[in-house]
C-alpha cells in the first residue's frame, strides 16, 4: 500500500512538472462577452496538500486496522517551503500551524501506540488552520477524523 502511495505520488509530481512545462494558460475569447478562460494549475502546495490528504487517508485505514504504521513521509517536509497560490498566506501563522501539523504527523510514527490521537491531533491542525487560511477542503479533511 505504501508503494502505491508513494508511486501515485511521484506520478502527480511528475504530471504537475509537465503541465507546467507547457502553455500556463488557455485563452477564449467569447465575441459577446470577450471574457478570457484560464485553466486552473494547482500550486505546489496544492498539490503538496492533495498528497498529503491521500496519504493521511491510507494512513487512517492502516491505524483502524492495527496495522504497521511504516515510516514517517518525509517529502511532508515540502509543507515548509512548497509555493503557494497566495504568497502572503505563507505567514507567521502558517508557519506554526505547518510546525504543529509535522510534530503530530511524527509522533503518529514515534509514538504507534497512540497512533490514533496523535493522527486526530494532526486533523485537528489542519482544521484551524483551514478555518482561518482556505475554508474549501474543511468538509474533506473531517473526514479523515478517526473515531
Amino acid at each position: 500500500m505504501k508503494t502505491f502511495v508513494v508511486l501515485f505520488s511521484i506520478i502527480l509530481l511528475i504530471g504537475c512538472n509537465k503541465k507546467s512545462q507547457k502553455s500556463q494558460s488557455y485563452s477564449v475569447s467569447n465575441a459577446k462577452t470577450d471574457k478570457k478562460f484560464e485553466m486552473y494549475q494547482m500550486s505546489e502546495m496544492a498539490a503538496l496538500m492533495e498528497s498529503m490528504y491521500l496519504e493521511n487517508e491510507y494512513l487512517k485505514e492502516r491505524i483502524k486496522k492495527g496495522e504497521t504504521i511504516g515510516k514517517f513521509p518525509i517529502h511532508f517536509f515540502q509543507i515548509h517551503k512548497a509555493v503557494m497560490t497566495d504568497e502572503k498566506d505563507n505567514d507567521a501563522f502558517f508557519k506554526k500551524q505547518a510546525a504543529l501539523f509535522i510534530k503530530a504527523q511524527e509522533l503518529i510514527y514515534e509514538d504507534p501506540i497512540n497512533a490514533k490521537q496523535h493522527f486526530n491531533d494532526g486533523v485537528n491542525v489542519c482544521v484551524r488552520c483551514h478555518e482561518v487560511k482556505c475554508g474549501g477542503p474543511l468538509p474533506k479533511i473531517k473526514k479523515l477524523y478517526i473515531e
